[in-house]
């Protein structure tokens, strides 16, 4: 297959178990889980390319519910439809919820374990490098121009320093875009 040509179709076993892989491989979800996903939908099984799964990921945000799971819903639905989309969603559901139910049969046993207290703290560790890796991917794909770099440093100041809500720094992200579209399309006209 073509570097830029995507694969349209997929079988719902093989969307199961490729978002199985990533769900059981990835700890701390979310935004960790994104490295993962783009090495197995772009690199192993070519379902998508760098700029779609950027757009897949921006709209996973945009809606409630984990990136990882609307990510796998909005995928599965592209290349599977609806039966797709299900199957991807339990595909990337399953092993967490494998996961939580053998700790929470064993939870007293295994949370005074000092190799499992000390295991989780290099997970977590391990997960703050991965989501470093991908907002930096992400940023490096998406920050093409001077408004977007400068609409990302507010969205972030607001979002680390602020009480301000997420909802309204997408939507105020997403008026920032439209005014400077709408300021760069009159520019150009008056050229």
């Amino acid at each position: 297959m073509r570097q830029n040509q995507k694969q349209r179709t997929a079988s719902l076993r093989e969307l199961f178990v490729a978002w199985f892989k990533i769900g059981l491989f990835t700890f701390g979800g979310g935004y960790a889980m994104l490295p993962l996903i783009e090495r197995e939908v772009i690199d192993n099984k070519g379902w998508t390319d760098k700029e779609e799964i950027l757009s897949i990921y921006a709209l996973a945000q945009s809606v409630p519910g984990v990136i990882a799971v609307n990510t796998s819903i909005i995928l599965g639905n592209r290349l599977g439809g609806v039966k797709g989309a299900v199957v991807a969603a339990a595909g990337v559901i399953s092993p967490s919820l494998i996961v939580i139910m053998t700790i929470a049969s064993f939870f007293d046993s295994i949370m005074n374990s000092v190799y499992v207290l000390q295991a989780f703290s290099g997970i977590r560790s391990a997960v703050v490098g991965l989501v470093a890796a991908a907002a930096v991917r992400i940023a490096l794909a998406s920050l093409k121009d001077k408004s977007a770099f400068v609409i990302a440093i507010a969205a972030f100041v607001l979002s680390a320093f602020t009480d301000v809500h997420a909802i309204a720094i997408i939507l105020g992200g997403a008026l920032a875009g439209l005014l400077a579209y709408y300021l760069g399309a009159k520019r150009r006209v008056e050229d």
